[in-house]
């Protein structure tokens, strides 16, 4: 299974993938530092710096490693929070690989279907990041995390 990546609009990007694990696993992969250290990000890099302070308000900043020991440092500020069902957040990396200040809305249904939306300041930016390897990374990182909540689940069950 791979995460499709869809462009509804002239400055967002959705993200739709499925689960199989319940909703409440799948927000605690998204929200607790242990968890994000083991799936995020794509193949060849690791959250090596994880700080969530989960409050609306509050902050989140992640730092992960790459080949050649290429930094990425993101962060963002908390907007909404309904547990097991909707985070919302900003975020912007340090190097600005991209301008400006992306929206962020995760949105869990169903039978555990993941909906990420970015909303982006623009088009061009909007673009910009789909002319990166953002799909090609976001399917490695789902894969590991698909991995993981099979595992949680096994280990619940």
């Amino acid at each position: 299974m791979s995460t499709v990546v869809t462009t509804p609009s002239e400055t967002q990007i959705v993200m739709t993938r499925e689960f199989d694990a319940p909703r409440d696993l799948v927000f605690a992969a998204l929200t607790t530092p242990d968890l994000l250290k083991r799936w995020f990000g794509a193949d060849g890099w690791e959250l090596v710096e994880c700080e969530i302070d989960l409050r609306v308000g509050g902050r989140w900043r992640f730092v992960s490693l790459g080949p050649g020991g290429m930094r990425m440092g993101q962060g963002g500020v908390y907007t909404e929070i309904v547990p097991a069902l909707r985070l919302a957040y900003t975020e912007s990396y340090d190097d600005q690989w991209f301008p400006g200040v992306a929206r962020v809305e995760a949105d869990l249904s169903g039978s555990t279907t993941l909906v990420t939306t970015l909303t982006f300041p623009s088009r061009e930016v909007r673009d910009l990041v789909l002319a990166s390897p953002m799909e090609r990374g976001i399917n490695e990182s789902h894969n590991r995390l698909a991995q993981l909540l099979g595992e949680k689940n096994e280990l619940d069950a």
